[in-house]
């Protein structure tokens, strides 16, 4: 009777353990079920926004004179390079020109002339061309802070929680038309270029 007895006590406890592993993998189970609800709200609640960078950099006022500023800077940078492009062609034809009739001497030494002016010239390419990503970034910079802050602005009146980007070099993929905001980010620029005209 007491091996019985032990024997029976020793099945319940096993059963209580049991019971016990399997009550804890229910309130597992149900815990995670009962977060989902909880989770698509929020995830529900969240309302996005969606602005076309390319579109407003074409259609506001700021925007435009960045690119005429941009375009004014590398015109004059251009002007620069030709000149010595064209100094550079004056010297080859030159050369050409003399080969036969210079001694060997006064063609090595044209020769070495050329090749430091082209030296001269790629290392000015080169300057130039740092330059205007330079000042490229800086108008950039200062455009995208300005839309920066009328986006954050809309953003807060409309109580949007989040504001993405979409085109050619976005990652966002698909959005719904409601929500691009491009329009009223527009409009707000323009409004404030016409407040605080240029000077």
């Amino acid at each position: 009777m007491a091996r019985d007895s032990i024997g029976n006590s020793s099945m319940s406890g096993s059963m209580s353990l049991g019971g016990r592993h399997l009550f804890i993998l229910l309130f597992l189970s149900v815990g995670c079920w009962s977060c989902a609800p909880v989770n698509s709200e929020v995830h529900s609640a969240l309302v996005i926004g969606v602005i076309d960078p390319q579109r407003i950099l074409q259609e506001t006022t700021k925007g435009q004179e960045l690119t005429d500023n941009l375009n004014a800077f590398m015109k004059n940078r251009q002007a620069l390079v030709e000149l010595e492009q064209r100094e550079l062609r004056d010297m080859e034809e030159d050369l050409r020109a003399q080969r036969t009739v210079l001694s060997q001497a006064a063609r090595e030494m044209k020769e070495e002339q050329f090749r430091q002016k082209m030296g001269a010239y790629q290392q000015k390419v080169a300057d130039l061309n740092r330059e205007v990503q330079a000042k490229q970034a800086e108008l950039q910079n200062e455009f995208r802070r300005e839309v920066g802050a009328v986006v954050e602005q809309i953003a807060h009146d409309r109580n949007l929680g989040l504001v993405l980007e979409h085109g050619a070099n976005s990652g966002t993929v698909y959005y719904q038309p409601s929500w691009d905001i491009s329009t009223n980010v527009i409009q707000t620029l323009n409004q404030k270029s016409q407040e605080t005209p240029s000077p």
